[in-house]
């Protein structure tokens, strides 16, 4: 019989977020990723509940509707500029730029689209308006040694992800 997560359990796992609508997928792991259940949650809560009494082998779909975390789409964030007021480390779709407004407050966004006039940034977080589905492999679950516990997942694990592949959710 297989273990099942509960706390204190190393749970290793992968996972791929993908659009609903178009079912591209919008970020993935494909290396494992561990954790310490219980001790430091590294996905969202609702996330870390619906693993709970999970096995190795499982395949877990989480629905997130992506307005209920980050609201609506709200397009006073979404600014084009001519492309040469622009700096040209900032000119690929997908770059991240962080932004401070006259306050001093701070927002990422996201370059959105390029053409040889103008660029457009958006600062919405890429899911809102969409319902998305987490899914999740687990591949490993078991007892966690002390040491695991003191630094939150397996030693000597190394995580690889695509950069390619990721994006902030």
């Amino acid at each position: 019989m297989s273990e099942t997560i509960e706390n204190g359990k190393l749970v290793e796992l992968t996972y791929k977020v993908t659009d609903k609508k178009s079912g591209h997928v919008l970020t993935m792991v494909e290396f494992p990723l561990g954790y310490i259940h219980g001790h430091n949650e590294i996905l969202a809560p609702y996330v870390h509940k619906e693993l709970e009494g999970k096995s190795t082998g499982d395949i877990v779909e989480v629905p997130i509707n992506g307005n209920q975390i980050y609201g609506p789409r709200d397009e006073s964030l979404v600014f084009t500029d001519h492309i040469e007021n622009v700096p040209e480390e900032y000119r690929q779709v997908g770059t991240s730029i962080l932004m401070e407004n006259d306050k001093g407050k701070t927002h990422s966004f996201f370059v959105t689209r390029v053409d040889d006039k103008t660029l457009t940034v958006d600062g919405n977080n890429p899911l809102c308006g969409r319902e998305v589905v987490f899914s999740l492999e687990i591949l490993t679950v078991r007892e966690a040694t002390d040491e695991e516990i003191k630094v939150g997942g397996a030693i000597g694990a190394e995580a690889e992800i695509d950069p390619s592949l990721t994006r902030p959710i």
